[in-house]
């Protein structure tokens, strides 16, 4: 892909099961960030605009406009921080019955994930010509973008978007009258967050939030359960330790936020996808966004099927998204597939030595290279156990320490080939060439 959209990743489930080895199958997307030609730059003033950028309405004051319409966003904001429902819909127009009730179902939702920080900001603004005939002259349709912080989960302010749309309704006093009219023009991955589904529940535990529908409890207690296993289990065995915490969507919904479920592939093999977030939006600072960490959707039609291993897979992934998306493939889901097969409290230890054997006689033997980031999934079945036996050789040979210097550098900086080799080089004294040949000596011996 172009350097506009980050490298999708995903984990498909293999259909033949070995008696030997639990597959313990999962599936990971780093979403896709498509900008879909919306700018995403702070709302410019009217001398800043290009000419040819939209209908003017020059009977408007655009300072006192934004002015105005930053008011009702700060209103919102402290709404939520504050508990205080008359407030949130204080500017939402009265007329519009099914918008009063989304974002009062929205404010309610908001309020339960516990938010340290909440803010909104004006982006840029946006033209659509039925839009303004919908709602007349004066109407304003922004981009704004939601920079949250949930307490006890995210270390650091994250970013996602919307769209409003306003109309002034009475001389400086302007109405959100829409919040739907930008869904398709967002991009991929930084929208249709969790709370904006419908009613949810959500329940937390040290280091982990759960989020189902509304009702849910039953559901919501196991995944507590499941999730806080697999966070202790990631931050024991990944080197350096993880201290960040898990966050596990499990809605009805088949799409929120980078996870699609509807594609017919994602809907039958996947279990589980770690989404990223957002420290600066993709198109702000790079194409791709700075990621600050992931949070996990799980796939409605497979929700039985998450245990705990599954999770400390996902998590593996929301513990590395900090370091970047250029790391190679086999290295990215070898990584979480080591730690999940890990000795994990509350799981059955699994037989590495005999799995570890019976990969190389089933998968190595046959191979020619470590899986290619361009192939990797279209052979899920092989690709996972090879990445799996490359980290554990390297887990093995040099140290987990080593190993997670390695990723970090990978990830942030192996762009290319030849940036690849000269890391690991650099790090481990081999090539990725040399890697497998490695592991074909080892299993020769």
């Amino acid at each position: 892909m172009g350097r506009h959209a980050a490298p999708a990743r995903r984990r498909a489930a293999g259909r033949a099961r070995t008696p030997l080895w639990p597959f313990l199958l999962s599936f990971v997307l780093i979403a896709v960030a498509v900008a879909g030609g919306l700018a995403l730059h702070q709302s410019r003033t009217e001398a800043e605009q290009p000419a040819a950028a939209g209908p003017k309405t020059p009977d408007i004051d655009l300072a006192a406009r934004s002015a105005a319409v930053d008011k009702v966003l700060k209103r919102r904001s402290a709404a939520v921080l504050q508990d205080d429902e008359a407030a949130f819909l204080a500017d939402i127009d009265p007329a519009n019955q099914s918008l009063v009730a989304r974002q009062r179902i929205l404010f309610t939702n908001l309020k339960q994930f516990g938010f340290a920080k909440l803010a909104y900001q004006q982006l840029s603004q946006q033209y659509d010509d039925a839009v303004t005939t919908k709602y007349g002259p004066s109407t304003y349709l922004v981009a704004v973008a939601m920079t949250y912080q949930i307490r006890g989960i995210d270390s650091v302010p994250v970013r996602s978007m919307l769209g409003y749309t306003f109309s002034e309704r009475a001389a400086g006093k302007w109405t959100l009258v829409s919040d739907q009219d930008l869904d398709k023009r967002l991009p991929r991955g930084s929208h249709e967050e969790a709370w904006d589904t419908g009613d949810v529940l959500v329940k937390r535990a040290a280091r982990v939030l759960v989020v189902v529908e509304k009702g849910q409890q039953q559901l919501a207690t196991k995944l507590i359960g499941i999730a806080t296993s697999a966070v202790k289990a990631v931050s024991k065995n990944w080197p350096g330790g993880w201290t960040g915490s898990g966050v596990v969507i499990a809605l009805d919904d088949k799409i929120v936020r980078g996870a699609d479920y509807t594609v017919p592939k994602n809907a039958e093999d996947a279990l589980a996808m770690a989404t990223w977030v957002y420290r600066t939006l993709p198109g702000e600072v790079s194409g791709e966004g700075e990621r600050a960490d992931s949070y996990v959707v799980i796939n409605p039609h497979n929700r039985t099927r998450i245990d705990a291993r599954t999770l400390a897979h996902e998590f593996t992934h929301v513990a590395t998204a900090p370091y970047g998306a250029y790391a190679p493939r086999w290295l990215v889901e070898g990584a979480a597939t080591y730690v999940e097969f890990l000795p994990m409290d509350g799981a059955q230890d699994l037989a590495l030595p005999k799995y570890r054997q019976e990969v190389r006689t089933k998968y190595l033997a046959k191979a020619k290279s470590l899986p290619a980031d361009a192939v990797f999934f279209q052979h899920p079945d092989s690709s996972y156990p090879l990445s799996w036996l490359a980290v554990d050789y390297l887990f093995e040979r040099f140290g987990g320490t080593e190993v997670a210097t390695l990723y970090q550098e990978l990830a942030a900086l192996g762009t290319n080939q030849a940036e690849r080799d000269r890391i690991m080089t650099e790090h481990v004294g081999l090539t990725e060439a040399a890697l497998f040949r490695a592991l074909k000596t080892a299993a020769a011996s």
